[in-house]
């Protein structure tokens, strides 16, 4: 039986197509995603960045439990990537890197490094544990054991 879970998946909008991949592969590993990002099946018509931070995506991110970084090779560039990632964190959210499948050599976004609990290959198992928050290792894109980041996040200040 799956479980249903409120998830955000923070990504660029070129990564759009790959959306539909990594939910298909959550529901095939026992967890059905309920996702609040913002794509182009659900635009977001707005053009005043405060309003789309503070009326769009902030709630969406509220809604949910673990925000899901979808990470390509240009994901680093984005500065709407690092900022969902950082309200997140600021919400006490879990935050999940995830590889896109067959990804190699993907820079990560600076907030990731900064507040990620978790980074995964394309391993549905890997994804669904780490979403959960019983997965909290940094993994390399093909699933190996990458080596220890230099920060320590801790729970103290977190809701």
């Amino acid at each position: 039986m799956n479980q249903t879970k409120n998830i955000f998946i923070s990504h660029i909008h070129e990564d759009d197509p790959g959306l539909g991949k990594l939910k298909n592969l959550l529901s095939n590993n026992r967890m059905t995603p309920r996702d609040y990002s913002v794509t182009s099946d659900n635009p977001n018509n707005a053009h005043n960045e405060e309003y789309i931070k503070r009326e769009i995506l902030a709630p969406r991110i509220r809604l949910s439990s673990a925000l899901v970084v979808y990470v390509s090779s240009d994901t680093h560039f984005s500065p709407w990537v690092d900022w969902e990632i950082e309200y997140a964190a600021k919400e006490g959210k879990t935050i999940v890197g995830v590889y896109e499948r067959g990804a190699s050599g993907c820079k990560l976004p600076e907030a990731l490094e900064s507040y990620g609990d978790a980074l995964v290959g394309w391993t549905g198992d890997d994804i669904v544990d780490a979403i959960k928050g019983n997965l909290r290792e940094w993994r390399t894109e093909n699933g190996g054991q990458r080596s220890q980041r230099p920060i320590v996040r801790h729970d103290c200040g977190r809701r």
